[in-house]
Order: C-alpha cells, then sequence, then structure tokens
C-alpha cells in the first residue's frame, strides 16, 4: 500500500491553511445528518472546483465547539482539475481558489490560503506540533458577551501561580491515560511539550487565565481534561500536585472542560526537505510507557 504522503501520478496535493468558529459545528469529522466542519469544506470544494467527492486529511481533528485559528488540512487533485481552477480569473490557482471559496463557505469557515504541498508534505503526520490556548475570565470585570463563545467565564476566582506549578510536572513523555478518553487499540502515549498558566497582563487576553498546551499530538478529550484538572487546583479544591497523582495513576478522575473555550492556533511543520521523513517517524508505532501496554495505531487522535 503507498504511504499516506505518497501521490498518485497525475495529481497534485493542495495545502489549505483555514480558520473557523466551532460554534455551530459538530466538530470538525464528517458525521451523517449532523453539521461539520469537514463535511461543510467539501462540500464547497466540490462545488467551485467541479470534481467530485474531494477529501480532505487534517492537522488536528477538533470536537463539537472546539475553534481554529491556525488549523492546516490538505487534498490531493488531478492536474487538470487544479489547473482548471482559475478559469478567466487573475492569480495563481490558489489565489483564485481562497477567492471562489469565500464565495459559497459560510461566514464561520475561512480558507486563508491554499497552494500546492512540498513533496512529502502531510499535513497530519508531517506535523511536529500542534498549540492550543484554553481561556477562562474568573474576573465579571474582564467578561466581554462578544467573546462569550471563546472565553469560559468562571465564576470562581483562580489561582493561575498554582496552577502554573501543577501543570510542570505534566510536562513530558507519559502514558496520559487518565486524561484520555480512552479508545480500542489506540495508545495514550504523548509527549507534551508545553503547559503553560498565565494571565497577561496586556493585549487581546489581558486579566485572562490562558493555558497553553503544545504536543506532537494529542489524544481524545485530553487538552479539555487537562484543563479541567488545573482548574480544580485553581480554585483550591484540590493540592498542586493532584493533577501529577491523576497522571501516575492512569486514571480518569478529573472534569473535562467546556469545549468553546479551546482555540487550535498553531501548528509546525519542519523544513520542506524534512517533511517525508517526519510524516515516515510520525507514522512509526510508539512504544508504550509500560510494558505490555497498547500499540499506537493513530498518532494523531482528536485533541479536546
Amino acid at each position: 500500500m503507498a504511504r499516506v504522503s505518497e501521490l498518485e501520478p497525475g495529481q497534485v496535493r493542495v495545502r489549505l491553511d483555514l480558520s473557523y468558529d466551532g460554534t455551530g459545528f459538530a466538530g470538525w469529522a464528517t458525521q451523517p445528518g449532523l453539521r461539520t466542519v469537514q463535511g461543510t469544506l467539501e462540500a464547497a470544494l466540490g462545488t467551485v472546483l467541479r470534481h467530485p467527492d474531494p477529501r480532505l486529511t487534517v492537522a488536528g481533528r477538533t470536537d463539537a465547539g472546539v475553534h481554529a485559528r491556525g488549523q492546516v488540512a490538505h487534498l490531493d487533485l488531478p492536474e487538470d482539475v487544479w489547473s482548471a481552477v482559475r478559469g478567466r480569473m487573475a492569480g495563481t490557482p490558489g489565489q483564485v481558489l481562497v477567492r471562489r471559496l469565500a464565495g459559497v463557505l459560510p461566514p464561520d469557515v475561512v480558507v486563508h490560503r491554499a497552494a500546492p504541498a512540498p513533496p512529502g508534505f502531510d499535513a497530519r503526520f508531517s506535523a511536529l506540533w500542534r498549540r492550543y490556548a484554553y481561556r477562562v475570565a474568573d474576573d465579571l470585570s474582564r467578561v466581554d458577551p462578544l467573546r462569550r463563545t471563546h472565553v469560559v467565564r468562571h465564576r470562581v476566582p483562580l489561582d493561575e501561580r498554582a496552577m502554573a506549578a501543577a501543570a510542570a510536572p505534566l510536562v513530558g513523555h507519559h502514558d496520559f491515560a487518565a486524561y484520555c478518553r480512552p479508545r480500542p487499540g489506540a495508545t495514550t502515549v504523548r509527549v507534551l511539550q508545553e503547559l503553560d498558566v498565565v494571565r497577561p497582563d496586556d493585549g487581546p487576553d489581558a486579566g485572562l487565565v490562558v493555558v497553553t498546551v503544545r504536543a506532537d499530538a494529542f489524544c481524545h478529550q485530553m487538552v479539555r481534561s487537562l484543563v479541567g484538572a488545573l482548574l480544580a487546583v485553581g480554585e483550591g479544591r484540590r493540592p498542586r500536585g493532584w493533577p501529577a497523582e491523576l497522571l501516575e495513576g492512569r486514571r480518569r478522575a478529573s472534569a473535562v472542560a467546556p469545549a468553546h473555550g479551546l482555540t487550535l492556533e498553531e501548528i509546525a511543520y519542519p523544513p520542506d526537505d524534512e517533511l517525508a521523513a517526519r510524516a515516515d517517524a510520525t507514522r512509526a508505532r510508539r512504544a508504550p510507557v509500560r510494558p505490555g501496554g497498547p500499540a499506537a495505531d493513530d498518532p494523531d487522535d482528536d485533541a479536546d
């Protein structure tokens, strides 16, 4: 079977950079009878490209109500379909595709850029890391009704310093079974590269509690479960060492934070000449933390 990063002869791989407001969607992945980001975007692509059944591969699947500012996806198209995008319009095929999609997509999905991907690029498997931000307003003076679908209103004051201290031991290579919704045959081993909690003094997030989470990949509900445990510490209901105790015990015990506070902010990729090697390495099975643990069949599950 051909590797995911390989193309059939006569095809071009197109990278799409996009954003969406997840409020009105039942998540990224297509689901029968439900409005999803993937379903909406694939339908728009089919209309604009006049190509049946376009299929997207996404860097990070998001759950219902979760937003994305820096999402990346790709699709493979016949070269003649890609060339025909321009029609009589000026600009590159990618520029024209972006303009045409803007005319058919709903206002809660925007494709910012479309272009042929470098050789070896795979939106999902070539990614080095995904960065999410979770925003909480625990002070009524900082509650903005215009951001109510993107910032969680929290009625209990939070100690962000205690949350940051509790977060530190969770960074690194661990089995995050305590923070993942289990899936048959899928590993819960991940490398958490960053878990920070701050309260900015200025900028658009001034006064909010912002949890930044960055990892090579996530398992289902991992980010919101981590935030849920940190919120319990910030409220004073749990000691600072509790999230680490959960991690070691590998039993789910923390609440899952509301979806609408979470935004996929950024996805990073290696230099072009390292894309294919990164994709191959990512597809390789992850070694489980404990002997006899499950092998990975999906190195990038849902993050929220």
